[in-house]
Protein backbone atom coordinates (compact mmCIF):
# COMPACT_ATOMS: atom_id res chain seq x y z
CA UNK A 1 0.00 0.00 0.00
CA UNK A 2 1.03 3.51 -0.71
CA UNK A 3 1.23 6.12 2.13
CA UNK A 4 1.67 9.90 2.47
CA UNK A 5 2.64 11.36 5.70
CA UNK A 6 2.13 14.89 5.98
CA UNK A 7 3.53 17.39 8.64
CA UNK A 8 6.32 19.59 9.66
CA UNK A 9 9.76 19.62 10.29
CA UNK A 10 12.02 21.88 12.36
CA UNK A 11 15.51 22.35 9.59
CA UNK A 12 17.31 25.23 10.92
CA UNK A 13 15.29 27.70 13.05
CA UNK A 14 12.12 27.00 10.90
CA UNK A 15 8.76 24.30 10.42
CA UNK A 16 8.97 23.75 6.92
CA UNK A 17 5.74 21.33 5.74
CA UNK A 18 6.46 18.15 4.24
CA UNK A 19 4.58 15.65 2.32
CA UNK A 20 6.71 11.74 1.68
CA UNK A 21 4.85 9.11 -0.21
CA UNK A 22 6.00 5.33 1.15
CA UNK A 23 5.24 2.00 0.31
CA UNK A 24 4.36 0.59 4.18
CA UNK A 25 1.90 -2.50 5.17
CA UNK A 26 0.56 -0.26 7.67
CA UNK A 27 0.29 3.28 8.58
CA UNK A 28 2.17 2.80 12.15
CA UNK A 29 5.55 1.70 9.40
CA UNK A 30 4.89 4.33 6.97
CA UNK A 31 5.34 6.82 10.49
CA UNK A 32 8.55 5.01 11.02
CA UNK A 33 9.74 5.24 7.53
CA UNK A 34 9.21 8.85 7.68
CA UNK A 35 11.13 9.24 11.11
CA UNK A 36 13.73 6.97 9.54
CA UNK A 37 14.17 9.19 6.68
CA UNK A 38 13.73 12.68 7.54
CA UNK A 39 15.61 11.83 10.60
CA UNK A 40 18.75 10.28 8.37
CA UNK A 41 18.49 13.03 5.39
CA UNK A 42 17.99 16.17 7.50
CA UNK A 43 20.01 14.95 10.88
CA UNK A 44 16.58 15.62 12.59
CA UNK A 45 15.21 13.77 16.00
CA UNK A 46 12.00 12.76 16.44
CA UNK A 47 10.99 15.84 18.42
CA UNK A 48 11.61 18.53 15.48
CA UNK A 49 9.29 16.35 13.21
CA UNK A 50 5.44 16.58 13.68
CA UNK A 51 3.25 14.61 11.74
CA UNK A 52 -0.04 15.71 11.03
CA UNK A 53 -2.20 13.25 8.86
CA UNK A 54 -1.24 9.93 7.66
CA UNK A 55 -3.46 8.36 4.58
CA UNK A 56 -3.47 6.05 1.85
CA UNK A 57 -3.81 6.86 -1.41
CA UNK A 58 -3.90 5.14 -4.80
CA UNK A 59 -2.24 4.70 -7.21
CA UNK A 60 -4.10 7.62 -9.17
CA UNK A 61 -3.03 10.09 -6.80
CA UNK A 62 0.66 9.18 -6.36
CA UNK A 63 2.20 12.82 -6.97
CA UNK A 64 5.87 11.36 -6.51
CA UNK A 65 7.56 9.60 -9.76
CA UNK A 66 9.33 7.35 -8.15
CA UNK A 67 6.94 5.86 -5.67
CA UNK A 68 4.75 4.63 -8.87
CA UNK A 69 8.25 3.33 -10.80
CA UNK A 70 8.94 1.35 -7.18
CA UNK A 71 4.92 -0.13 -7.44
CA UNK A 72 5.55 -0.80 -11.38
CA UNK A 73 8.58 -2.70 -10.37
CA UNK A 74 6.75 -4.63 -7.41
CA UNK A 75 4.34 -5.56 -9.60
CA UNK A 76 6.58 -7.20 -11.79
CA UNK A 77 8.69 -8.85 -9.30
CA UNK A 78 4.64 -10.54 -7.86
CA UNK A 79 4.42 -11.57 -11.43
Amino acid sequence: MIYRVTGRARIGMRWQRFSLELLASKPSEAIEKTYSDLGSRHKLKRSMIKIEEVREVSKDEIKHSKVSQLMYIEALVKW
